[in-house]
């Protein structure tokens, strides 16, 4: 499986960070499948920062590696997901056993909806019938140092 990783630098280590950022699925090395997606983050993040180039890595991890590692799946945004979701957007504690976790990314047209799930203005049921509607990107995050040991560097690829 290849993977895709965008920054305003190259990565050819990865590395957890700490971080006080409430993300979707908690700390961990965020990649996607898909490299459109990927480049619209390294585009994003280095405006953000202000400095660097954005700059896409792209890494592989072997389909047999997957099935030595303990992986979180959630195949499209539904209660199980949406709840994974708030708890690290709330950055409450989550005891976190597995060593990747794949699913689909909150991104800005659904962060108005997650938003208002959170403060209560939407249900559960009310959140997901409107995130469902939308066409979400998948996000992997690799949660430990034991999973990015199988994540191998392929390059660099030109935005």
């Amino acid at each position: 499986m290849i993977l895709y990783h965008g920054s305003n630098v190259l990565v050819t280590y990865p590395k957890i960070l700490e971080s006080d950022r409430a993300l979707d699925f908690g700390k961990g090395f965020y990649l996607t499948s898909d490299i459109e997606q990927a480049k619209k983050w390294a585009l994003l993040i280095t405006k953000r920062r202000k400095i660097g180039k954005a700059t896409v890595s792209s890494y592989e991890i072997k389909e047999e590696d997957l099935n030595i590692l303990s992986i979180l799946k959630f195949d499209y945004a539904n209660e199980q997901w949406l709840t994974y979701i708030a708890k690290n957007r709330k950055k409450e504690e989550i005891y976190e056993k597995h060593d990747i976790i794949i699913g689909p990314v909150a991104n800005d047209n659904t962060m108005p909806v997650i938003t208002l799930y959170l403060r209560g203005d939407y249900d559960i049921d009310e959140a997901i019938k409107r995130l469902l509607t939308q066409r979400l990107k998948d996000q992997v995050v690799f949660k430990n140092e034991k999973s990015l040991s199988y994540l191998k560097f392929k390059g660099e690829i030109n935005i």
